[in-house]
């Protein structure tokens, strides 16, 4: 005997694991996976005339930006707690929002997926920031509309916040040069 209880998974030469019976040579060579140790190469790595665009993905998981978003769940502002109770669980019409998710290398307050509509809550620090600015155009650009308010509207006037939300859904607000700061849909691909 091998030493191996019956029924226990084993590991073949390459040192992957295979099921219990399944014991026995692999031909490596006919994987359609790369050998171990080298990693997938590209069509274009490599060539000299190649240009390459790299382009982020805004879907990309990046652990810090998780456990920042976590944490910023976890202390919420009263503005977010009040409008969230209000966009949870498909309360405006359907649509699902999440809150405090990792988009690219930003943090947006409020999405849905769905419409590609981010809702930002702004306090005073965020009056004509140009960090803010950049973050818009950025989200513009990979396919998002950024809606924001300031916290006093959340608090005073929330009904024609989600009144304001549910019309940038469905497609009946448009952007006005006056109020460039409020509502920036996406560039149009």
């Amino acid at each position: 005997m091998d030493g191996t209880a019956p029924g226990a998974p084993s590991s073949d030469p390459s040192g992957h694991l295979l099921p219990a019976g399944e014991k026995g040579t692999v031909n490596i060579a006919g994987s359609p996976f790369s050998p171990r140790g080298e990693g997938a190469r590209r069509a274009d790595e490599g060539a000299p005339s190649a240009t390459k665009t790299i382009k982020q993905d805004v879907r990309k998981h990046r652990l810090a930006k998780t456990a920042q978003a976590r944490n910023l769940r976890q202390t919420e502002t009263e503005e977010e707690y009040r409008l969230w109770s209000d966009l949870r669980a498909r309360r405006l019409n359907g649509y699902k929002f999440v809150r405090q998710v990792p988009l690219g290398p930003f943090i947006v307050d409020f999405l849905c997926r769905e419409e590609r509509l981010i809702v930002e809550i702004d306090g005073f620090q965020h009056a004509e920031s140009v960090a803010d600015k950049r973050r818009t155009e950025w989200l513009n650009a990979n396919g998002y509309s950024v809606l924001r308010f300031w916290n006093q509207e959340i608090l005073r006037e929330r009904r024609s916040v989600l009144e304001t939300i549910l019309a940038a859904i469905e497609g009946r607000l448009e952007f006005s040069a006056k109020l460039p700061d409020f509502y920036s849909p996406a560039e149009q691909r």
